[in-house]
């Protein structure tokens, strides 16, 4: 990770961070609001994968931002494990307007454990907070939620611009501060390739228990 801050690429890290949830909750604009202060009233839903970057400063650190989006994944399980491999954050998105989209949460999570790495940053995001007359999702509800869970959460407007920054921004600072700690060994998560635990240059031990030691 060179430090050479000569040119507008150079950045200490990139952080892979997706966006999950059912179709329709926004993700889409959370994305676009992020990455090129856009949001389309007429968003159609994702076809496949898109990703944009976004190069952010944090602490003195350059930290180039990939945000992976994807419609709702059910009808790409072959792209899932893709999705998820090398994703150091999360952004797990419901609608406060539909409840439904809210009970899906769960099943979300299983399936974000069960691909991507354990150390992943996880925000639990309730977006269309301007819909506010027409929440269905309470506050609370979500709050207590994330808790049990050990996740992050904020509400957002994509629309508004309300919370976006705040939460991406959330997201990254975790990461940056689960990699700088000891929290997580150095490697386990790693920008770019969590993925890869067998190639280590500086031979530290990798957390997952596997067969050989390099």
């Amino acid at each position: 990770m060179g430090k050479s801050m000569g040119s507008d690429e150079a950045y200490n890290f990139v952080f892979k961070v997706v966006l999950i949830g059912e179709s329709g909750v926004g993700k889409s604009n959370l994305l676009s609001r992020f990455t090129k202060n856009e949001f389309n009233h007429d968003s159609r839903t994702t076809i496949g994968v898109e990703f944009s970057t976004r190069t952010v400063q944090l602490n003195g650190f350059t930290i180039k931002a990939q945000i992976w989006d994807t419609a709702g994944l059910e009808r790409y399980r072959a792209i899932t494990s893709a999705y998820y491999r090398g994703a150091v954050g999360a952004l797990l998105v419901y609608d406060i307007t539909k409840h439904l989209t809210y009970e899906s949460v769960e099943r979300w999570l299983k399936e974000l454990y069960d691909h991507a790495d354990p150390h992943i940053v996880v925000m639990l995001v309730g977006n269309k907070s301007d819909l506010a007359s027409e929440r269905s999702v309470p506050t609370e509800e979500a709050v207590d939620f994330a808790e049990k869970k050990g996740v992050l959460f904020l509400e957002t407007s994509a629309l508004e611009s309300t919370n976006v920054e705040a939460a991406f921004n959330d997201v990254l600072a975790e990461i940056h501060r689960k990699v700088s700690s000891k929290e997580v060994t150095r490697g386990s998560i790693k920008a770019v390739s969590l993925a890869s635990p067998v190639h280590k240059p500086d031979g530290t031990e990798e957390k997952k228990a596997c067969c050989r030691n390099i």
